[in-house]
C-alpha cells in the first residue's frame, strides 16, 4: 500500500516546488552552497516530515489568527479565503527555501518577503493600527511556526528531548531575525515566556473556525490521501495549548479521540521513513554532495 502511495506523494512534492505564479526553485543548485540552517540541524530532520509540516503549519496559523493584528493582516491581505491552495503552496515553498534552500536563494527570497510586508498596513476592527513588519507581530508569527512544527513532530513522529527543543529554537533564530523577528525565542523557556506574555492579547474570532473549515475542504493533499486531511486538521487543534483552545472556543470535539491520535502517530512515523526524491530535503542533500537518504539514516542530532 505504501509503495502505491509514494508516486502520488512525490508528485505533490514536485507541485510544491512549482506553485503557479512563482519561478521554480531548484534545491540542487548552486552545487555545494550551504543553507541558512546547517545540514546537521534539528530543523533539517523535522521539516522533511510532511505530516509534521501539515499539522504544525495549521496549529501555527490557529495561534496567529488568535492575535487580532496578525489575524486582520492575514485575512485582509492574503488569498487564504479566495485561493487557499495557492496560498498554502507559496507558504510551504517559503518554509522549504528558508530551511533547505541555498543561502543566496533563501536570502533573496526573504528580502522579497520583507519588502512585500512593508506595504501591508491597516486597522483592526477594534481600531488598532498594524504594520506587517512590526517586530512584535513578526516575532509572534515566527515563534508560533517554530512551536507548531516542533510540537507536531514531538507529538506525532518522535518525542523531542528538552535539549533538542532548545537547539531547534536557537538554530532557527538567525533566519527569523532576517525576517525582522528580532525578539524571537531562542529556547523552550523563552517560548513559554512569550506565550505567557501574549495571554491577554489572544482572543476568539469566527475567522479561526472559517480557517479550519477551509483547511478541511481545500484539496491540499494528494487525492489518494485526502480523506486523511480532516484528521490532520484535528491533530493540529489537539496540539494547540489547552488555554488557547479554551479561549478560542475550540472544544474537545474539534480535537482527536485516542484512536485517532494513535493513527496520526503511525502516519507520522511512517512519513519519517518515506524518501521522496522530489522533496526539498532530499534535493538539498544532493546539492551538498550527501546521499539522498542522508536524513533518513543518520541519527537525530543530540541522540545516541
Amino acid at each position: 500500500m505504501v509503495a502505491l502511495v509514494i508516486p502520488f506523494l512525490d508528485a505533490a512534492a514536485r507541485e510544491l516546488l512549482q506553485p503557479p505564479g512563482r519561478p521554480r526553485i531548484d534545491f540542487t543548485q548552486p552545487r555545494g552552497e550551504p543553507a541558512l540552517v546547517l545540514v546537521d540541524s534539528v530543523s533539517w530532520r523535522i521539516f522533511k516530515n510532511p505530516v509534521a509540516l501539515f499539522v504544525g503549519g495549521v496549529a501555527a496559523v490557529i495561534l496567529e489568527l488568535a492575535e487580532p493584528a496578525v489575524r486582520t493582516g492575514v485575512w485582509e491581505h492574503t488569498s487564504f479565503r479566495s485561493d487557499p491552495v495557492r496560498r498554502l503552496r507559496h507558504t510551504g515553498l517559503a518554509a522549504m527555501v528558508t530551511v533547505y534552500g541555498a543561502r543566496s536563494v533563501a536570502a533573496a527570497m526573504i528580502e522579497g518577503v520583507v519588502r512585500r510586508h512593508d506595504t501591508v498596513t491597516g486597522t483592526t476592527p477594534a481600531g488598532e493600527a498594524y504594520h506587517a513588519n512590526d517586530v512584535r507581530l513578526l516575532t509572534w508569527v515566527q515563534a508560533t511556526a517554530g512551536f507548531g512544527f516542533a510540537e507536531a513532530y514531538s507529538r506525532y513522529v518522535r518525542p523531542l528531548a528538552h535539549e533538542e527543543l532548545d537547539r531547534l529554537y536557537a538554530e532557527a533564530a538567525p533566519t527569523a531575525w532576517l525576517y525582522g523577528a528580532l525578539d524571537v525565542p531562542t529556547s523552550e523557556a523563552e517560548l513559554q515566556a512569550l506565550f505567557h506574555a501574549m495571554r491577554d492579547r489572544l482572543e476568539p474570532s469566527p475567522i479561526v473556525f472559517e480557517f479550519l473549515d477551509i483547511m478541511r475542504a481545500a484539496p491540499v493533499l494528494p487525492a489518494v490521501v485526502r480523506p486523511f486531511q480532516r484528521l490532520l486538521v484535528r491533530a493540529a487543534v489537539e496540539i494547540t495549548p489547552g488555554w488557547v483552545r479554551e479561549r478560542l472556543g475550540l472544544t474537545a470535539d474539534h480535537g482527536l479521540r485516542p484512536w485517532q491520535a494513535a493513527l496520526v502517530r503511525r502516519a507520522g512515523a511512517l512519513a519519517d521513513r518515506i524518501l521522496l526524491h522530489s522533496s526539498p530535503a532530499v534535493q538539498a542533500c544532493l546539492r551538498l554532495g550527501l546521499p539522498a537518504d542522508y536524513l533518513y539514516r543518520a541519527e537525530m542530532p543530540g541522540r545516541a
